[in-house]
């Protein structure tokens, strides 16, 4: 008897677990969600595809200083005078693809420096954004705010920068590097790779801008508004080659247009072209050996600009000419990095949104080290001597020399 009752049990729980396993396929059945029916995945919001990094750089230029009144306008603001202690960038990056073709990039800066007296102002440094024109990318529309494809040191990231400033010959081109424009950029897959791995594996590239560049601008450099009906056209043909262990890039690039010098930026007196309108155009050839581990870059352009003429204190086109040599080796002791580097750079001519198109002549020398212990922090000390000739309306005989050393901590995250 009490086998017979055994069995039974068994039976109806056999019974009843084919039922509910009945029932649970049923209800799988009903809702889709059977092995052999695909489950789609969710799709991801635009606000979960992008990413955000930045960093931070903290300077000191008065130890050793041998001369308070020399300075750089376009360099650093604490150079010479009171300065002290002082933050150079805090730059905070949102990047991302927003979809397989459209990728968007906004930088804001939060030290800009309006003047040696008014310091840490928030400001847009990038915003674009990239249309792709295939499913590859290869070809592509950039659209705002960024980097105008001229020069490999002006296109290179202050993140990445051995020397602490852009030289003077080819950065007078741009304040901040920078302006509105539409830009094309074209390069092949495999070299959109290579411009990548220079600049994550460390080798201090200057990031991906084509291997042909062309585009139109306003022409006032960034963060000022149109003064002409006229923009500027810029040209760029750079190519990255790879010659057994190592990478050398060279490149050709051009710009020209028609630059307005603004009233507020002429002392009162000095006299100008019709409209403030000058000739703005230049001619520039790089060389680039990545440190694998030695490292040369150098760069020269000539053009035409405006320039304070002191002799007839007038503001007017006048040729231009300059570039710089670096010579850089990367050394790897375990998981830290050392970059010793020396730098020469020449410069003769005008800048054209400094005060009444200042007119320069830049002789300089610098020798320092960067020191990265990881990934998130950076030291450099980098020694100046420096000659500089710098003349406006208001001084028109400033010519200084000097030497300084230069710190930089640089907190990457």
């Amino acid at each position: 008897m009490t086998k017979i009752v055994t069995l039974t049990l068994i039976c109806f729980l056999f019974v009843g677990a084919q039922l509910k396993s009945q029932d649970s396929l049923k209800t799988k059945v009903e809702q889709g969600l059977t092995s052999n029916t695909p489950v789609e995945e969710k799709k991801k919001q635009w606000f979960e595809t992008f990413t955000i990094r930045g960093y931070a750089q903290a300077r000191y230029n008065r130890l050793l200083e041998t001369n308070e009144n020399l300075g750089c306008e376009q360099c650093d603001r604490s150079w010479g005078g009171n300065g002290g202690f002082f933050f150079r960038r805090i730059r905070i990056i949102y990047f991302g693809q927003l979809s397989k073709q459209v990728y968007f990039y906004i930088q804001p800066d939060f030290a800009s420096s309006a003047s040696t007296t008014a310091l840490h102002f928030a400001q847009i440094r990038d915003a674009y954004f990239d249309i792709g024109l295939d499913t590859k990318n290869e070809f592509r529309v950039r659209i705002g705010q960024s980097k105008v494809p001229f020069g490999f040191e002006n296109m290179q990231s202050s993140q990445n920068r051995l020397p602490l400033d852009r030289n003077d010959a080819l950065n007078s081109a741009l304040s901040n590097e920078r302006d509105i424009g539409a830009f094309f950029y074209w390069a092949p897959k495999i070299i959109r790779e290579r411009f990548s791995m220079l600049v994550k594996d460390g080798y201090k590239g200057s990031g991906d801008y084509g291997v042909f560049a062309f585009g139109a601008y306003n022409g006032q450099t960034a963060n000022r508004p149109e003064l002409n009906k006229e923009s500027h056209v810029v040209a760029r043909l750079c190519y990255p080659f790879e010659i057994g262990s190592q990478i050398i890039e060279t490149a050709l690039q051009a710009y020209t247009g028609m630059v307005v010098i603004p009233k507020d930026q002429i002392t009162a007196g000095v006299k100008t072209n019709l409209n403030q309108n000058y000739l703005d155009q230049r001619i520039a050839a790089s060389f680039i050996l990545y440190p694998r581990p030695f490292g040369i870059m150098a760069e020269y352009n000539i053009g035409y600009g405006p320039q304070y003429n002191k002799f007839t204190n007038a503001i007017e086109k006048k040729p231009l000419e300059g570039g710089y040599a670096t010579l850089n080796y990367m050394i790897k002791i375990k998981k830290q990095v050392v970059f010793p580097f020396i730098r020469t750079q020449y410069y003769d001519g005008g800048k054209k949104h400094e005060k009444d198109a200042r007119r320069y002549i830049v002789h300089e020398n610098e020798i320092g080290v960067e020191w990265q212990p990881g990934k998130n922090f950076e030291f450099v000390a980098m020694y100046t001597i420096s000659s500089r000739r710098y003349e406006d309306g208001a001084l028109k005989n400033n010519f200084q020399t000097g030497n300084l050393l230069r710190l930089q901590a640089q907190v990457n995250f």
